[in-house]
């Protein structure tokens, strides 16, 4: 059978998506290809891009490598290439440096911001709608305060400071409240008092957040309120100038930072495609989500307009909407090649989150949940881990929530700081030291002498294990003194010490033990585990063995966060066994607390992990490069 190409044009959250879904779909049929053609070779997580501009997480957390995120699939190709026009008679798709036939095509090339010709825009202001314009922003904002902590004149260096936001949608609420939450950073950097760094929202309607019900939106406002954050309502900027902006009142406002906000349209792509456009130059569709000039094309995302309530207004532009419309495109596309009915677009939002800065948001759940503060903000982060299990990539999943939660810097997450992994880790190196220590000096006894484990003695203090007796009284005698491992002399036992429990050793009491005897569900694990004294034997100098590697690894800070993991389960497995005091409980927490990354401070994890995390990464995802030009993600 002749190979069918699906092409999809546009590597956003529709396009992603979709190209997911239908390879594992199409993942046993051979005969089925998909194309997937973007100008970049990364995934960029839009929604996310003011945590960037903000400077709150590493740059490239919001990039997202096609290779990391396509790494198993056979049946998909990456093309980094722009798409210059989609030959309708021909079935194919040009691009700038090839063409690619196609039997059905996905376009989800998104949108842009859009400043409704407002003068000075362009040559003055800053938008987020990519990577590159958050980056701009970023050095633009380090640049501007920088030089206002040593401008003389009052009103330039207002100016300087001044940071106005247009537009409180959700790209306008969010990225305002990330830079206020950067700001007591940007005023230490610059030796600034914090209150001269001023934020303000400027609202053309007379009501802010107007994709929120009004109660929430209420509460975000107040919150901004308490931020100091201006919020300036029925307030239009008319004209942007170097240092300052006109409004429609006709006064100026101070600035040399206008971040423009309120509004998206069509990329400008849309238009060299010769199909009927809508509201915004987006892209006209059925019901169906194909292209009304051409049942072949299916449009996606931001760039398709289907005008579902005949209000001249199309689907909302946001992730749920994309997602919901490339489900739908994809089901239809299959629907197709089997030759069955096709289902409609039917629109489904779960809900609306917007946050403000890093540890306040607001939640409308299902028209029902109305969240706020921490747990608004933990179901944003949870929606936003939802999508990357939803395209099945968990090595994403796993970046972004080191970078959400622990590699955060100057308190910038949910919890305060109080997770992230940037404080001092070298305080724990002499608990790790000893740690370790403890390990070794707790074998000295069990390697050499006659305590040692290493002889075919037994040391396990199990019934099961003990030679069998030639009367029941013997026989436990002979249990009791195995497990207390004291010889029987046949002469007078003195006065025992009395059992006491305690977190340190009491002079005059014997220490309790976690347990008392092993709970009978571990008792029939380590019975069938552990049948015999050969085994026995076995295991003996097994333990030693692995607890020497433990000790010497622990010292070393080679694989630390394994061995401390490694100290907890043995542990409690002694603790279960019945061969463990309270005293000593001590060992859980310590280890617990070496799993911060110790190693990496006067250790091997310094390098041994980087080294590590780099080419088991190549071995598995393959090289990155700039540009992938119909290559396969290798198997």
């Amino acid at each position: 059978m002749a190979q069918k190409n699906i092409v999809i044009i546009g590597a956003g959250f529709a396009g992603i998506y979709a190209t997911k879904k239908l390879a594992q779909y199409y993942k046993k049929h051979p005969d089925y290809q998909i194309t997937l053609i973007d100008k970049h070779s990364y995934f960029t997580y839009l929604t996310e891009l003011h945590e960037v501009a903000a400077n709150r997480v590493p740059e490239n957390h919001v990039q997202h490598d096609l290779q990391h995120l396509f790494y198993r699939r056979k049946n998909v190709k990456l093309v980094t290439d722009t798409v210059t026009r989609i030959d309708q008679a021909n079935q194919t798709v040009i691009t700038e440096h090839g063409r690619y036939a196609y039997d059905q095509v996905m376009l989800g090339i998104g949108s842009e911001p859009n400043d409704f010709g407002t003068p000075g825009v362009a040559e003055y202001g800053f938008t987020l709608g990519s990577w590159e314009q958050a980056i701009e922003l970023k050095q633009h904002i380090i640049d501007v305060v920088r030089r206002g902590a040593i401008e003389h004149d009052p009103e330039k260096r207002r100016a300087l400071l001044n940071i106005v936001v247009v537009g409180s949608g959700f790209t306008g609420t969010e990225t305002i409240g990330e830079l206020r939450d950067w700001r007591d950073e940007l005023a230490a950097d610059n030796k600034l008092d914090p209150e001269e760094i001023q934020f303000t929202m400027m609202e053309m309607a007379p009501t802010i957040m107007n994709m929120l019900d009004r109660n929430d939106a209420a509460k975000a406002e107040r919150y901004m309120a308490k931020q100091k954050i201006d919020v300036r309502k029925n307030t239009g900027v008319t004209g942007v100038h170097e240092m300052h902006i006109d409004l429609n009142d006709g006064s100026t406002f101070p600035t040399a930072t206008l971040i423009w906000t309120a509004g998206v349209k069509a990329s400008p792509q849309a238009a060299q495609f010769g199909l009927t456009t809508g509201k915004a130059g987006r892209i006209v569709t059925n019901e169906f989500m194909q292209s009304i000039d051409d049942d072949k094309l299916y449009v996606v995302g931001d760039v398709a307009f289907f005008d579902e309530n005949d209000d001249g207004r199309g689907q909302p532009q946001i992730v749920q909407g994309a997602e919901a419309s490339a489900a739908t495109a994809l089901k239809n596309i299959i629907a197709t090649e089997e030759g069955k009915e096709k289902v409609p677009y039917k629109a489904s939002y779960s809900g609306f989150m917007v946050s403000i800065g890093s540890r306040y948001a607001v939640a409308n759940l299902m028209n029902f949940f109305h969240l706020s503060g921490f747990f608004a903000t933990l179901v944003k982060h949870l929606v936003n881990m939802l999508y990357f299990v939803q395209i099945y990539s968990g090595y994403d999943l796993f970046h972004y929530s080191l970078n959400e939660f622990f590699r955060t810097k100057n308190d910038r997450n949910l919890m305060r700081g109080h997770i992230s992994r940037y404080g001092n880790v070298l305080w724990t190196v002499p608990a790790r030291i000893f740690l370790g220590a403890m390990w070794l000096v707790d074998c000295w006894d069990k390697v050499q002498g006659e305590g040692s484990w290493f002889t075919n003695k037994l040391r396990l203090p199990f019934d099961w294990l003990q030679p069998a007796v030639t009367s029941g009284a013997s026989k436990a005698a002979d249990a009791t003194s195995a497990a207390s491992g004291a010889a029987s002399s046949g002469a007078a036992e003195p006065a025992t010490a009395k059992v006491t429990f305690g977190l340190s050793y009491l002079f005059g009491h014997d220490p309790m033990p976690v347990f008392d005897k092993m709970p009978h569900w571990f008792y029939s694990i380590t019975k069938v585990l552990i049948p015999n004294q050969e085994v026995a034997f076995f295991m003996q100098k097994t333990m030693t063995i692995i607890e020497i590697l433990i000790g010497l690894a622990l010292i070393a800070g080679l694989f630390t966060w394994l061995t401390s993991a490694a100290t907890v389960a043995m542990v409690i497995t002694f603790c279960l066994s019945g061969m463990f005091y309270w005293v000593n409980i001590w060992i859980i927490p310590m280890a617990i607390t070496c799993m911060n990354g110790s190693g990496r401070a006067f250790g091997l994890d310094k390098w041994v992990v980087p080294y590590l995390q780099k080419h088991l990464g190549h071995w598995r995802y393959g090289q990155q490069h700039a540009l992938y030009k119909n290559q396969t993600p290798r198997s």
